[in-house]
């Protein structure tokens, strides 16, 4: 075997014993992301003590860093939140001033969401830190891990795209 198969099989098969396309293997895909994102969580706030910010807030940050303008209603339906939470999230982070609304000019009922410098940094500072605790990791790694997490990214990608979809499609947040 090479030392990528071994690899391989050796992860597949240390925590559960089970081949990683085995039945069930869903199963084992959503509790490593669950896991990966907890423990991404906990090293942040490691990495960056100081940062009092909660991940929902971070969330609704990038939201608006990637859809500048949008509306609250657009937001909400973006993270899936309730249009209440966001409008919760969105008036503590205009208090903090990392978030500014204004009116829309066509029709001043309507406001848009746009970050300030300082709500910017924050979701650049945000970034950095998930990536400084990945790249770190990463390296930590042996070559071969290295070469199978990257290979798989456009896998990742795709996946993260149909879950997107599947979301965009849920005839329940029609309402």
């Amino acid at each position: 075997m090479t030392d990528v198969t071994q690899l391989e099989h050796q992860g597949s098969t240390r925590q559960t014993g089970r081949d990683p396309v085995a039945p069930g293997s869903e199963r084992e895909l959503a509790d490593a992301v669950a896991r990966l994102r907890r423990a991404m969580r906990r090293a942040a706030r490691s990495a960056d003590p100081d940062n009092a910010l909660s991940v929902a807030q971070l969330e609704l940050l990038s939201a608006v860093a990637e859809n500048p303008g949008a509306r609250p209603s657009q937001i909400a339906r973006f993270l899936h939140l309730a249009p209440n939470s966001v409008t919760t999230l969105v008036n503590g982070l205009s208090a903090l001033d990392l978030i500014t609304r204004s009116s829309n000019t066509d029709d001043r009922r309507t406001v848009r969401l746009t970050l300030t410098p300082t709500g910017e940094d924050a979701v650049l500072r945000w970034q950095a830190t998930n990536a400084g605790i990945l790249r770190t990791a990463y390296d930590d790694l042996h070559p071969g891990w290295q070469h199978l997490i990257t290979a798989a990214l456009p896998a990742v990608r795709e996946l993260i795209g149909t879950i997107d979809q599947l979301v965009d499609q849920d005839p329940k947040q029609e309402k």
